[in-house]
């Protein structure tokens, strides 16, 4: 089992940055993909950024510009840096990884419990 654990959410007033943090931890041989979702409040969840397994990005059309993902691969970790926030981008963030327990398996997919963000004057 693998647990993804996100931290770094709150309120932020619009205009302001948070860092959005994702632990990943358990029975990991490689984590392939490792991405963010959000959903706000009556819609469905999306697709904020993701990390390909090449390390590539890819950003919604929403947060381009704004919003960049990192990741750190000797932590199991992905971070989502959010400048210029806009009170539409207040959600429930979600980290999502596809990890691989042993080599020569097939990965599996997880997610984490979420964070809340809040944007707001």
């Amino acid at each position: 089992q693998v647990q993804l654990v996100e931290s770094g959410g709150g309120l932020v007033q619009p205009g302001g940055s948070l860092r959005l943090s994702c632990a990943a931890s358990g029975s990991i041989f490689s984590i392939n993909a490792m991405g963010w979702y959000r959903q706000a409040p009556g819609k469905e969840r999306e697709l904020v950024a993701g990390l390909n397994s090449l390390g590539s990005p890819n950003y919604a059309d929403s947060v381009k510009g704004r919003f960049y993902i990192s990741r750190d691969n000797a932590k199991n970790t992905v971070y989502l840096q959010m400048n210029s926030l806009k009170s539409e981008d207040t959600a429930v963030y979600y980290c999502n990884a596809d990890t691989v327990w042993k080599l020569g398996f097939p990965s599996r997919n997880y997610w984490g419990k979420g964070t809340l963000v809040t944007v707001s004057s």
